[in-house]
């Protein structure tokens, strides 16, 4: 495909038509300064962008495109690669249903063929339904096992980033009881290089990751587990044979607070609710008095991969959906954020 920009072309999936993917996306593309650093076009149905711009009052002109080449990018245009995969007469808003859960797949599975054959530099997604697109016939715990399975890549990980506050997984969506069994040497000693290298894409000439203990205390000399001692020292120790500025295992109750002081720029922990308690108690912030989340700031990196991916790092808020008073923050950060890895 001819460029006729410099600014990376990012293609945005839609997220599950039945949540709030859509109102996100069309909210975060009316933002006029997302346009001076990318071409952005969503990947998904025009109908279903159109009705979510209705219903949410925004002033936005939209262009439905059969193929990427055919954006625009005018900022105030919605440009959507219309792959027409979702009858508005079957369209069910906060609602689990098969059709939109094989229509969100469908948009993902594109973004990836995309960006593989280089039509697209970097992809954003809109969050899914994990139990549509299972109910659909596609067994996948998320967005991250798809993109390792469709881009033929096993050694991958999960960051989450708020600003300055990162931190990448050693194991995601699995049972705690198996999370302690996948902390080994080789794949802690891979989580860590994979988040030196994307610290580096993100301008960060030599990186500071601090490696989360799994057990209280990092096992307290194996009184309360050995993990720490037998698997995580030993790959920390390897990186920073390697040349990796390392420290750890060192206390989860403690690392994350020397993280938001500045002493990391990254923080590798052993399982999913180690890393994403501390990055949602500092990006989200609810108020119960209003009963509206006032900030949804955080992104999803999957790490490791042959193509850019970013996420919102929430989900399709079926409580919310159809209503126009979703918050796009976390898809423009997400935005922001492949835009300067697909640079």
């Amino acid at each position: 495909m001819k460029r006729t920009s410099n600014l990376p072309l990012l293609g945005i999936t839609m997220g599950d038509p039945g949540g709030i993917g859509p109102e996100i996306c069309a909210k975060a593309l009316r933002e006029a300064g997302i346009y001076s650093i990318c071409r952005p076009i969503i990947i998904g149905d025009a109908a279903v962008m159109a009705n979510a711009v209705a219903f949410s009052n925004l002033d936005l002109t939209l262009n439905a495109c059969r193929r990427v080449m055919d954006g625009r990018f005018p900022a105030g245009t919605l440009d959507v690669l219309d792959l027409g995969n979702m009858p508005m007469a079957e369209l069910r808003h906060k609602t689990v249903t098969i059709a939109q859960g094989r229509a969100a797949f469908a948009y993902i599975d594109r973004a990836i063929t995309l960006a593989l054959a280089g039509e697209i530099d970097g992809t954003v997604t809109g969050p899914i339904n994990k139990a549509a697109i299972n109910a659909a016939g596609f067994h996948y715990a998320g967005h991250t096992e798809i993109y390792g399975e469709k881009t033929g890549t096993t050694d991958y990980a999960m960051m989450l980033a708020d600003g300055n506050f990162r931190v990448t997984h050693v194991s995601t969506h699995v049972s705690l009881r198996e999370a302690c069994d996948r902390v080994k040497k080789q794949r802690v000693l891979k989580v860590i290089q994979l988040t030196h290298e994307t610290l580096q894409g993100l301008d960060i000439d030599t990186p500071r990751i601090a490696v989360a203990g799994l057990n209280p205390h990092c096992g307290e000399g194996g009184l309360f587990g050995d993990e720490d001692d037998t698997e995580i020292a030993p790959a920390v120790a390897a990186a920073r044979s390697a040349g990796l500025r390392v420290e750890g295992p060192l206390p989860a109750d403690t690392v994350f607070s020397k993280m938001r002081g500045g002493m990391y720029d990254a923080v590798v922990v052993m399982y999913h609710d180690q890393g994403h308690i501390p990055a949602k108690l500092i990006g989200f912030q609810y108020d119960d008095h209003t009963g509206i989340w006032s900030q949804m700031a955080g992104v999803n990196v999957t790490i490791g991969l042959p193509i850019v991916r970013t996420s919102v790092d929430h989900g399709t808020a079926f409580d919310k959906a159809g209503e126009g008073r979703a918050n796009p923050q976390s898809m423009i950060e997400a935005i922001k954020l492949a835009a300067m890895l697909s640079r």
